[in-house]
C-alpha cells in the first residue's frame, strides 16, 4: 500500500511562489508516474501536472503552463511542484496521485494512489 503526503500549502499573495511536496511511503515510487490535480470550491478535481518515472517527460495543463514546474526525487521518495507568478485563480485544494502502470495519464482514472491533499489560497 502507498500513502502520500502532501505539504507546503497556504496563504500566498497573488504573483508570490509557493512549493508543494509530496511525501510517499509503504512503497518506492521510482517506477510510479506521478501527478499533481487541483479542486477549487464547488468545481472537480482536475489535472495540473505528470512526470514519467525517471522525469523524463513532463506534462502540464494550459492554465499553468510556463509557470508550475514538476519534478521528482526518487531518492527521497517525494514529489514536487514550484508554482510561480500566482493567481487567485490557483486557488485550491492539490493533490499529489501515482500511477503504477505508468500512464502518464491525465484523468483521475489513470492514478491508483492520493494523498489527503493541501489547501493553497491565493489572495489578489
Amino acid at each position: 500500500q502507498v500513502q502520500l503526503v502532501e505539504s507546503g500549502g497556504g496563504l500566498v499573495q497573488a504573483g508570490g511562489s509557493v512549493r508543494l511536496s509530496c511525501a510517499a511511503s509503504g512503497r518506492t515510487l521510482s517506477t510510479y508516474t506521478m501527478g499533481w490535480f487541483r479542486q477549487a470550491p464547488g468545481k472537480e478535481r482536475v489535472f495540473v501536472s505528470a512526470i514519467t518515472w525517471n522525469g523524463g517527460r513532463t506534462a502540464y495543463a494550459d492554465s499553468v503552463k510556463g509557470r508550475f514546474t514538476i519534478s521528482r526525487d526518487n531518492a527521497k521518495n517525494t514529489l514536487y511542484l514550484q508554482m510561480n507568478s500566482l493567481k487567485a485563480e490557483d486557488t485550491a485544494v492539490y493533490y499529489c496521485a501515482a500511477d503504477s502502470r505508468r500512464r502518464f495519464g491525465a484523468q483521475l482514472s489513470d492514478y491508483d494512489y492520493w494523498g489527503q491533499g493541501t489547501q493553497v489560497t491565493v489572495s489578489s
